[in-house]
């Protein structure tokens, strides 16, 4: 089974920047509902993709500079990377297809 990575802001270069797969981070708050709506979905794709795709998520309201780093304004956000280099971003709760797509365009 795909392995669902909780990061934070003291581990995210570590795990995300300097992975070898392409990744993706989701990042929301328990407040959040789209948020609540995103997060199945995420862990299914972590667990469809794994070996081929890093997933992760982080709370922002306890991890404020990831955020901020890459100027996040809402949640549910979801950022991909590939060798380090930001490669998209998706804000909402806009399907898993949607999500999906996003990621195999990085493998």
């Amino acid at each position: 089974m795909g392995e669902l990575l909780q990061v934070n802001d003291n581990n995210f270069n570590d795990e995300i920047i300097k992975s070898e797969l392409p990744s993706m981070i989701d990042l929301w708050a328990p407040w959040c509902q789209p948020c609540l709506i995103t997060g199945p979905w995420v862990e299914e794709l972590a667990q469809k993709h794994d070996g081929k795709f890093k997933v992760a998520k982080m709370n922002v309201d306890e991890n404020p500079m990831v955020p901020n780093q890459f100027g996040v304004r809402a949640i549910p956000t979801i950022l991909l990377f590939k060798g380090g280099e930001l490669m998209d971003t998706i804000v909402g709760a806009v399907g898993k297809a949607n999500i999906e797509k996003a990621m195999l365009k990085l493998v």
